[in-house]
């Protein structure tokens, strides 16, 4: 299996730069995975496809403001610094640019001092880990000198920052947004629940995986980081008598589903878990967790588009992807939804 078998013509234009006014009206494209039918709707058809016991699942991590542009101290060279993970107290992992430019010992200043990086640890990929130098409040600061990690392919300035959050966003620590579930808002979420679906939440923070694209020709050679996941109880056991009642478990995005298999595969069921997971879906993966899978459209060759490969069949998705792009629809993270049930 190569990284070629997942890969699509796409059109530049097709890809979003901006969120639509309303969240819910994206585009949703559903596709059944037994049959491979398509049907055209509008997201916020989604609550049609949810039945009274079926539990749907959003990742509710929050994004940080984590993309830093500031100065090395000893020469003035202009340094991007990306936020993926907090280490430990205040150390970081960083995705950086010119990573050559940093070294052990090297300090990046950014809003005139009032936050410093100082490099301990050199990694591959552009990959450094930072101790971070500040007084006061450190999301204070970020939430002050720091912007939203957009996306590469996305170049058009974010108006408002909140749009690349989801209305539920609240553990704080991605580096991405879990963009499947930019599409909900609060009074479509209401009405799903006084339907009588079930909405619960796990977090998984979206790290370096994001943005790393597959290198390697065969799947099974690529490695992907670890990102950080959580379970409560409480959402443990209502996934258990979800399954029980024979009733659908329903994710919102990838990330969502990366935990609950994660969680399925090493436990058996689910449970008060925490973590990391590297875990990577592609053909061939055997589903323990989830019944339907709500996410946007994916890269080519990416992780991603395998994960949902696997879930769905990839002629399926190849298939429904040749048919979004005949139809205009808007791609990747600002983009329209797909349902594959």
């Amino acid at each position: 299996m190569t990284t070629d078998d997942f890969d699509y013509v796409l059109p530049e234009e097709l890809i979003a730069q901006t969120p639509l006014e309303k969240r819910d009206e994206s585009r949703l494209l559903v596709l059944d995975k037994k049959t491979g039918d398509v049907e055209h709707k509008k997201f916020y058809n989604i609550i049609d496809y949810l039945d009274k016991g079926d539990t749907l699942v959003l990742n509710d991590s929050k994004v940080l403001p984590a993309r830093l542009i500031g100065v090395k101290e000893d020469t003035g060279a202009v340094i991007e610094i990306l936020l993926l993970k907090n280490i430990d107290k205040d150390n970081w992992e960083c995705l950086v640019k010119p990573a050559r430019r940093i070294k052990v010992g090297t300090i990046v200043c950014f809003g005139e001092g009032k936050l410093k990086a100082e490099c301990i640890k050199e990694l591959d990929e552009g990959i450094r880990h930072f101790k971070l130098i500040y007084n006061g409040i450190l999301l204070e600061i970020l939430e002050t000198l720091g912007t939203m990690p957009l996306p590469p392919y996305i170049h058009e300035k974010l108006k408002d920052q909140s749009r690349y959050q989801t209305v539920y966003a609240r553990e704080i620590g991605s580096a991405a947004a879990p963009t499947a579930g930019l599409h909900f808002t609060k009074e479509l979420l209401k009405r799903i629940e006084d339907k009588g679906v079930n909405v619960c939440y796990i977090t998984l923070h979206v790290g370096l995986g994001t943005f790393r694209p597959v290198s390697v020709s065969n799947v099974e050679e690529h490695e992907m980081h670890t990102e950080f996941y959580s379970m409560k109880k409480e959402v443990a056991e209502l996934l258990n008598e979800t399954k029980k009642r024979g009733n659908r478990i329903i994710a919102v995005g990838t990330t969502t589903a990366r935990t609950l298999e994660t969680i399925r595969r090493d436990h058996d069921q689910f449970g008060e878990y925490s973590g990391w997971t590297n875990i990577f879906i592609y053909p061939g993966f055997n589903f323990k967790g989830i019944d339907a899978l709500i996410t946007n459209f994916h890269l080519p060759k990416s992780t991603l588009i395998m994960l949902v490969s696997a879930f769905a069949g990839k002629e399926n998705i190849l298939n429904a992807y040749k048919v979004a792009v005949e139809e205009k629809y808007r791609f990747f993270s600002f983009g329209d939804a797909m349902f594959l049930k």
